[in-house]
């Protein structure tokens, strides 16, 4: 499996990285571009004297809120479809009743 994987270079808040991965290097890229993006929002959001580090944990905060947001409404989406589902269900069940 090792052999599968491959070496991408990103570049994240000023910092050269080298990521050995098996997926495809443009999605690596993007989601390294996504990072970096994130952590220049917070930069500019905060006093100048934070460092780095600082910066990356509320990044990955900001970046987990919105993974977190994004499921709470994919699960709201998916009961809503399972209680029409039934709704239908039981209409149906009435009528051939």
């Amino acid at each position: 499996m090792e052999a599968d994987k491959k070496l991408v270079k990103v570049r994240i808040f000023g910092q050269d990285y080298s990521i050995r991965a098996s997926t495809n290097e443009d999605y690596i890229k993007e989601v390294a571009a996504y990072v970096d993006r994130k952590m220049h929002e917070v930069q500019k959001s905060v006093p100048s004297s934070l460092n780095a580090s600082k910066i990356a944990i509320l990044a990955a905060m900001n970046i987990s809120d919105e993974l977190f947001a994004e499921r709470r409404g994919e699960y709201s989406f998916k009961g809503e479809v399972e209680s029409k589902i039934k709704s239908i269900i039981e209409r149906i069940e009435e009528i051939t009743d």
